[in-house]
């Protein structure tokens, strides 16, 4: 069994105080975000999503999401391989599938099918 990885596609950064955080980040990437809600910001860096989640958990820091082609299988294979469900897969939006799960050694691993992406 092995999970195939697209690559990184997505960090999704904690941000309780979500103003603040756009603050900092506008003025230390130059730009300010694509994306401007409430609920997350997404800021696109060189291709890739830089994220800020107002609901993320500071203690467990920032999630990483690597691409794969189909996320409810992958997930799967990393349940079989001993990993426990985090938020297991659903669709965020423009057909976006997302799913987290941990690791037995506690790290979690974000999964992303992203129809939209493309590395600059």
């Amino acid at each position: 069994m092995s999970v195939k990885f697209l690559g990184l596609r997505t960090v999704v950064y904690p941000a309780r105080d979500l103003e603040a955080a756009k603050l900092w980040w506008n003025s230390t990437l130059g730009h300010e975000p694509y994306f401007d809600e409430p609920f997350y910001v997404g800021y696109d860096v060189g291709g890739y999503e830089l994220a800020l989640d107002p609901d993320g958990d500071p203690d467990e820091g920032p999630i990483v999401y690597w691409g794969v082609d189909d996320v409810s299988e992958a997930e799967a294979q990393l349940l079989a391989a001993g990993c426990e469900s985090r938020s297991s897969c659903r669709e965020v939006g423009g057909g976006i599938e997302v799913a987290v799960v941990r690791n037995p050694t506690g790290d979690l691993i974000g999964l992303i099918y992203n129809p939209h992406f493309q590395a600059a």
